[in-house]
This record gives C-alpha cells, sequence and structure tokens, in this order.
C-alpha cells in the first residue's frame, strides 16, 4: 500500500520514543511521495498497524518494548503483505546491525543519521532497494569480506551461469548501469536476472543478496557497498 495519493509511499514508524516519531514523522510528512499511516510504540503494536494499514516501508527502532526491533522485523518481513523494513537505532553495534539485516531488514540507519539519508532509506526501501548508513557500511565490507566456511545451497545451485555473474557483480557493489556495461546486455536484462536470483535465493534485496554471497563465500573478492549511491 503506498497511501491514498497514488504515488505515494506509505510509512509506518514504530519508536517507544514518542519525541523520536513525532521528529521522523516531521521529516517523512514533508515530503509530497510520503505518507505516514501509523505510528507504534512497541514491536507488537507496529506489527499490528501493519497488518492493519499495510504500509509499503516500515521505519523500526531496534529497542522497544514488548518485542524487541529485531523480532518485530521478523514477524513484519513474514506478513502476507509485508513492508520492505528500514532498521534504526541510537546504538551503533555489531548484534544490533547483523541482527537486523538477517531479520530482513533491507536498510540499516543511526538516528544521527539526518534526513537526507532518512528520506533516501524510504525511498529506496519502497523500490525494494537497501541504504546502509555509510557510517556502518564499513563494518560490513569487514564482516563479510572474509566468507564463514557456510555450504552454497540448494537456491545457489539452482542459478545459472548468468545469474551467478550477475550475484558476484551485485557483491561487489555494482549498479544495475555497471553490471549492464561490464556484460554488455540491457540494463533492463539486468534487471530481470537480478529479481531471479533473489527469488531462486529466497532473498528481498540486494542487501540480502550481498550478505547471502560473503556468508556462502560466493565471491572473496572485496566489495565496493554503496547503497546510498545506487540507481
Amino acid at each position: 500500500m503506498t497511501g491514498e495519493g497514488a504515488g505515494v509511499i506509505g510509512v509506518l514508524i514504530a519508536d517507544d520514543q514518542a519525541a523520536v516519531r513525532s521528529a521522523l514523522r516531521l521529516v517523512l510528512d514533508a515530503e509530497p511521495d510520503i505518507e505516514v499511516l501509523a505510528e507504534a510504540e512497541d514491536g507488537a503494536q507496529a506489527v499490528r498497524l501493519a497488518r492493519e494499514r499495510r504500509p509499503a516501508v516500515a521505519v523500526v527502532d531496534l529497542r522497544m518494548p514488548r518485542l524487541d526491533g529485531v523480532a518485530a522485523i521478523r514477524e513484519l518481513v513474514g506478513l502476507p503483505e509485508p513492508p520492505t523494513v528500514v532498521a534504526l537505532t541510537t546504538f551503533d553495534l555489531d548484534e544490533y546491525l547483523f541482527g537486523a539485516l538477517r531479520a530482513g531488514a533491507a536498510g540499516f540507519l543511526l538516528k544521527d543519521s539526518g534526513p537526507v539519508l532518512l528520506l533516501a532509506a524510504v525511498r529506496a526501501a519502497e523500490r525494494g532497494r537497501g541504504l546502509l548508513d555509510p557510517q556502518v557500511t564499513r563494518r560490513v565490507i569487514s564482516r563479510f569480506a572474509t566468507p564463514d566456511p557456510r555450504p552454497a545451497t540448494a537456491g545457489l545451485d539452482r542459478l545459472t551461469a548468468r545469474e551467478r555473474e550477475v550475484l558476484r557483480h551485485v557483491a561487489e557493489g555494482r549498479s544495475n548501469a555497471e553490471i549492464a556495461r561490464e556484460l554488455w546486455i540491457e540494463e533492463g536484462t539486468v534487471k530481470t536476472h537480478v529479481a531471479r536470483v533473489l527469488a531462486k535465493l529466497g532473498l528481498r534485496t540486494r542487501v540480502h543478496a550481498v550478505i547471502y554471497a560473503y556468508e556462502h563465500g560466493f565471491t572473496r573478492r572485496e566489495p565496493g557497498l554503496d547503497y546510498h549511491r545506487r540507481r
């Protein structure tokens, strides 16, 4: 759902602090293409409101009562009509960053990221893309540059040679346009390949594809993760 007007991105805000919710609403509602549909003060309420209002995007704090942010994200992405989740936290800790991403968040922002990055994250999420705060991007690179010794899953085995090639480029942080130039194919064809890769691997966004690739040792080359500039 995208709100009442055509092309308007419906957003759910979930944070246990009323002042934070008000600040987020002020930034988001000021944009003509974004509408805050609901506010939740805890994780359980966030899941209930997402089920009722069906927002396109949920901005979710990771420290909330009743149901913490990571658990809430896991439930949100499991809904029949799931929102794309942007995780938000004051605490720059790996347990929150990787917990949120593994739970299904498409983006991760610190609360001091600022309004420009918040708006970019919401718009990217509505398009099914991920955005990581530049303050934590390097940590993701460092964490996944040395892959865990996990075997590839059957999903990876189902990828065609071209899809595996596209996944490798995605894991290196390249945009669709860059991949198209590298492989001498149309950008629309790249988008189709990316969509098929995500579907076959059961992933929601490019962020999750990057994590998957590095966790399974699919590529050992240093990635250039720059999600906030991706088109």
